[in-house]
C-alpha cells in the first residue's frame, strides 16, 4: 500500500475525526458573527504559532495585527527568520486534526499543493536499525515542505477582512498602564532606516516570536518576575540537501526515516518535496554534526543503518548546496509557574516551549496550544491569563515528556533517574516488539502523532503483549554494514596500461548485508514517530 492516503478512507474514518476534534478542544467551524471581546489584538510573529493565532483571534476582535520582522506573505523559500524551514517538517496527527477544523478543506488543498499526505503506521520507520511492522493508522500527517504550508496557511489567514500583517516591522517592548497591570499595546519600528518607534494599541497582545523572545526581559522591565527555563542540552545539527528525483527511483511515494538511537545516533527524514523531489535531512547529536560539504554528507549518509537512501541519493542530482542548522537546547519556559502576570498578554508557540525537532512536535504543539487560547477566549477571564499559561503547560506536558525521555537515553545529554531508566528501557522492547506486531506499532504512533498520552503505552494488556514479543530481543541493535563505497570511474585504456596490476585489499569492500539493505520500495514493516 503507498503511502498516500485516499480521499475515500478519510470520508469514512470521519465521526472518528469529529469524536478527536471534540476530545481536543477544536470544534466544527460554524458561520454567524463572532462574539466580540475588543477592538484589536496585536500578534508578535508572523510564522505558524502566531499565524494560528491570528486565524483563532479574529473571530473574537475587530481587528487583528501581525507583526513580524521579516517579508512574509507570498513566502514559499527560506527566511531569515525561520532558517529551519528548509529542513524536514511534518505535522503529526493531532495537529492535522486541529488544522482542519481551523482550515476547512485543508486535506484536498494539501495535496494540490503537491504536500505529501501520509498515514503516520505506513512510512518507513526504523528504531535501533530494525523496520517496524507497518499498519495503516487512520492518523494523517502532513510532510513535504513547510514554507508551502505555511504559506498557505498564511494566506488564508491573512484574506480575513479582519487580519492585517505588518511586514518588515520589529517588536521593541510592551505598552502597559501606569499600574503596570495590563499591557495595553506593543512598540514597534519599520526596518527602513530612519524609521520612527510607534504605539501599536491592543486589547490582547499575544508574543509568538520563537525561541529567540524577548518577553521575559519585557516581563522584568515591568516588575514581573521572569520564567523558570528548563533546560535540556543535546547539541543537535540538522543538515538538509535537496535532489532531482531520478526515474524509478522508487515504486511510488516514499517517506525513509531511521530514527537516531544510542547505538545509532545519526538519523536522518527523507522523502519527497512539494515539487516531487527528494529532501534529505541528516541528524546527528553532541557533536557529531553532519557536514555540509559534498564529500562529507555522502559519506554521512553512507553510515546511516539504511541503504536504500544512499542507493537514492549517490548518483543524484542536487538542486543546491546542503545547508544545516543547530539547535543546542529543548528549552521549555513556565510561565503557568509565576505568581503574578498582567493582564491583556498572552504567549504561544516556541516563546514557550522549544522542543528537539527531530520529533517533529513544533507546529503540532502550537496546534495544541491554540487550542488553549481558543478555549480561554471561550471563556474569557480576562482579568487573569494565568488560567490560559496553567492550560498551556498541561498541553505541553505530554510532548515534553515523550522528546526529553528519549533524549535522556543518549549517553552525555543529561543525569538519569531510575524511572527514566526504566521508561528508556521499556521502550526499547516495545520498539522491538514494534517489528513483529501491527497492533503494537498502532498504539505507538498514536502516542508520537500526539493523540494518546504517553501512559497509554503502560496499560497492562499492552505491557503483557510487548514483554511477551521482547522475549527474544538481542542485547544489541544489530550493526549493518555501511552502504559499499562507489567503484571508481572505469580508467582509459592508456591509464590502464600503466596502472599497478593489484588493488589494496583495503580498498576492496564486500556487499552491505544486514537490516539496512532491502530493496527500494514498500516492505513489510517500517520506524518511529518524529517528522
Amino acid at each position: 500500500m503507498g503511502d498516500h492516503v485516499a480521499a475515500s478512507r478519510t470520508a469514512r474514518s470521519g465521526g472518528m475525526i469529529d469524536r478527536m476534534r471534540a476530545a481536543f478542544g477544536g470544534r466544527q467551524s460554524t458561520p454567524g458573527a463572532p462574539r466580540i471581546l475588543g477592538d484589536r489584538a496585536v500578534v508578535a510573529g508572523g510564522s505558524i504559532a502566531g499565524t494560528l493565532a491570528a486565524r483563532v483571534l479574529s473571530d473574537w476582535y475587530r481587528e487583528v495585527v501581525v507583526v513580524d520582522r521579516d517579508e512574509v506573505l507570498g513566502v514559499t523559500g527560506m527566511r531569515k527568520g525561520a532558517s529551519h524551514a528548509v529542513h524536514a517538517h511534518g505535522l503529526h496527527a493531532r495537529g492535522y486534526l486541529i488544522l482542519s477544523d481551523l482550515f476547512p478543506g485543508l486535506l484536498d488543498d494539501a495535496k494540490e499543493l503537491g504536500l505529501p499526505v501520509r498515514d503516520f503506521g505506513l512510512m518507513r520507520w526504523y528504531f535501533n536499525a530494525r523496520p517496524i511492522a507497518r499498519t495503516e493508522t487512520g492518523l494523517l500527517s502532513v510532510a513535504g515542505n513547510r514554507p508551502v504550508l505555511e504559506n498557505y496557511l498564511r494566506s488564508r489567514v491573512a484574506g480575513l477582512p479582519n487580519v492585517t500583517y505588518r511586514q518588515h516591522a520589529d517588536v521593541l517592548g510592551l505598552v502597559a498602564t501606569a499600574d503596570r497591570g495590563r499591557v495595553t499595546g506593543v512598540r514597534i519600528q519599520e526596518r527602513t532606516p530612519g524609521s520612527p518607534e510607534q504605539r501599536l494599541d491592543a486589547d490582547l497582545v499575544v508574543d509568538a516570536t520563537g525561541r529567540g523572545s524577548r518577553l521575559p526581559v519585557w516581563l522584568a522591565e515591568l516588575g514581573y518576575e521572569r520564567p523558570v527555563e528548563e533546560r535540556m542540552t543535546i547539541g543537535l545539527a540538522y543538515t538538509t540537501r535537496t535532489y532531482r528525483r531520478r526515474p524509478g527511483t522508487f515504486d511510488g511515494p516514499v517517506a525513509i526515516n531511521p530514527v537516531a538511537s544510542p547505538e545509532h545516533p545519526r538519523g536522518a527524514f527523507f522523502g519527497q518535496t512539494a515539487t516531487g523531489d527528494f529532501r534529505l535531512s541528516l541528524t546527528g547529536i553532541l557533536g557529531d554534526h553532519p557536514p555540509t560539504d559534498p564529500a562529507g554528507f555522502e559519506e554521512y549518509v553512507r553510515t546511516l543503518p539504511v541503504a536504500d537512501i544512499h542507493q537514492a541519493v549517490r548518483d543524484a542530482d542536487p538542486t543546491g548546496d546542503a545547508v544545516s542548522f543547530t539547535f543546542p537546547a529543548s528549552v521549555w519556559r513556565h510561565y503557568e509557574r509565576l505568581t503574578r502576570f498582567p493582564a491583556g498578554l498572552a504567549v504561544l508557540g516556541d516563546a514557550v516551549c522549544s522542543f528537539n525537532p527531530v520529533y517533529g512536535q513544533g507546529m503540532t504543539a502550537a496546534a495544541m496550544q491554540v487550542t488553549a487560547l481558543r478555549r480561554f477566549l471561550d471563556g474569557q477571564s480576562a482579568a487573569d491569563g494565568r488560567s490560559y499559561l496553567r492550560d498551556v503547560a498541561r498541553q505541553m506536558r505530554h510532548p515534553w515528556q515523550l522528546s526529553t525521555r528519549t533524549d535522556l537515553d543518549f549517553p552525555g545529554v543529561g543525569p538519569r533517574s531510575l524511572p527514566i531508566r526504566l521508561h528508556n528501557a521499556y521502550l526499547v522492547r516495545l520498539q522491538y516488539a514494534m517489528t513483529k506486531d501491527p497492533e503494537v506499532t498502532r498504539a505507538y504512533m498514536r502516542v508520537a502523532g500526539l493523540v494518546d498520552p504517553p501512559r497509554t503505552l503502560w496499560r497492562l494488556p499492552l505491557l503483557v503483549r510487548v514483554l511477551r514479543l521482547a522475549r527474544d530481543m538481542p542485547a544489541t541493535a544489530p550493526v549493518p554494514a555501511p552502504a559499499p563505497v562507489p567503484a571508481p570511474a572505469p580508467l582509459s585504456p592508456t591509464v590502464a596500461a600503466s596502472a599497478p596490476s593489484s588493488v589494496p585489499a583495503a580498498s576492496v569492500r564486500p556487499p552491505a548485508t544486514g537490516a539496512g539493505d532491502e530493496p527500494a520500495g514498500p516492505v513489510d514493516a517500517g520506524q518511529r514517530a518524529g517528522s
